[in-house]
Formats: C-alpha cells, structure tokens, sequence
C-alpha cells in the first residue's frame, strides 16, 4: 500500500485474512462505537468461511435451502447474501462526516471502486438503478450492504474474484428470485486474490481522497 501523503486522510489497511463471520462482524460494531472524531478511518479486507448473512429487513423466506451453511441475521441494510472462500470482503470504517460525503454518494463511490477495478482486467460492469451492487450483463459480480451510525459506516461489498457459486442457488440473492451471480474468474479475469485487494484497495480510497497504511492484521480488541 502507498504510504500516506502529506496533508491527505489516511486509512488504515488491515488484511485479515480468512475469518468466521461474527467474530469480525462484532469488532466492526465495537469499533464503529468506540471511536471519535480523531479515530483514523480503517478498511478491512476479509476472506470469510461460507455463510449466508441476512439483512435487519430481511425476509427468511429468500434463504431457499441453507443446508450445512450457517445463517446469521445481521445489523446492516440490504436482504440474503452469501460469503465465502474466494470472495473479497471490504469493510471501509469511514467516518462520512469527516469525509463530507453523504450516504447516497458513498454507495456510488463504493459501487464505482469495483466498477474501476473490473474495469483494470478489460470487464465491463455498471451499476442498476434501484438494486445497489455491481453487475457484468443480466449477472451481480459485486454485492453492497451498508450501515450507518452516528455517521460512520460499517458492513461493507463483497466481490466475487474466484469461488464456488454454487451455495448462491440456495438462496434469492439479495433478495430476487433467479438473480444470476458471477466471478472475475468466469469472466476471464485473476483467479488470486492478493492482486484484486491492491487495486480494490486503491481505487476506494481514490474514490473518498484517501491515502493508506497497511496496519497489523489483527482484529482490534472487542469493546
């Protein structure tokens, strides 16, 4: 990660590597409760064991069959997704109002932040009116589902680079019926992911005038 720039915010980076979900759910709630205005905004860049997370609105009728894949019903916007090995998940802890950046147009500065980095291997993706993600044709590449409080967010996107879409047949993606799901893999791009975090990484933090650091790959200590 490029080191911070003079007079530019900087974010932390943390990779975590492969992750349970609610160990690294209830650390982002910790910290998003713990920090003040002078907190340095943080990305957290996970891999998590498969398990399908669903919305605070969300309907348990779009979880089909969830068979040996745990559910976990979550704080965030947004209906039934999936997680697992092969999928970047970012968690961007960004304080808005530090930013100056309202909640409309953080969701498009994150949807463009994949929308670039699909751009970087030659796929073409774009954004769809009224069902927030990123898309490549009629298939959802790039999932969305934000928090947030006291004007900082948390939860974050999730981007398929190179995994097993299978387990997304056992539900409705984020909540509609028959949504078909793909992968830069499928789609003739990396199936690594360590080159994906870099440019994923650079262009979030282009698109809120961020500088980075990378920081411990830890998760801070629970509140």
């Amino acid at each position: 990660m490029p080191a911070a720039a003079a007079g530019v915010p900087t974010a932390l980076v943390r990779d975590l590597g492969r992750q349970p979900y609610e160990p690294v759910w209830r650390a982002m709630q910790a910290f998003t409760d713990a920090r003040d205005e002078s907190t340095p905004d943080e990305l957290w860049l996970v891999e998590h064991d498969p398990v399908f997370t669903l919305g605070q609105a969300g309907k348990p009728e779009h979880v089909l069959m969830p068979g040996d894949i745990p559910v976990i019903h979550v704080d965030r916007g947004g209906q039934v997704t999936y997680h697992g090995p092969g999928q970047i998940v970012l968690y961007p802890l960004l304080d808005l109002r530090r930013l100056k950046v309202g909640v409309k147009d953080y969701v498009c500065k994150v949807e463009q932040a994949m929308i670039d980095t699909l751009a970087d291997w030659n796929i073409h993706a774009a954004r769809r009116e009224g069902a927030p993600g990123v898309y490549v044709g009629d298939a959802k590449i790039g999932a969305l589902g934000i928090r947030v409080r006291h004007g900082c967010t948390f939860h974050g996107l999730a981007f398929n680079v190179a995994m097993d879409l299978s387990p997304f047949h056992r539900i409705n993606p984020c909540g509609y019926a028959g949504l078909a799901v793909t992968s830069m893999a499928d789609l003739g791009g990396p199936s690594g992911l360590d080159a994906v975090k870099a440019r994923l990484v650079a262009h979030l933090s282009a698109q809120f005038g961020l500088s980075t650091a990378t920081a411990a790959p830890v998760l801070p200590a629970r509140i």
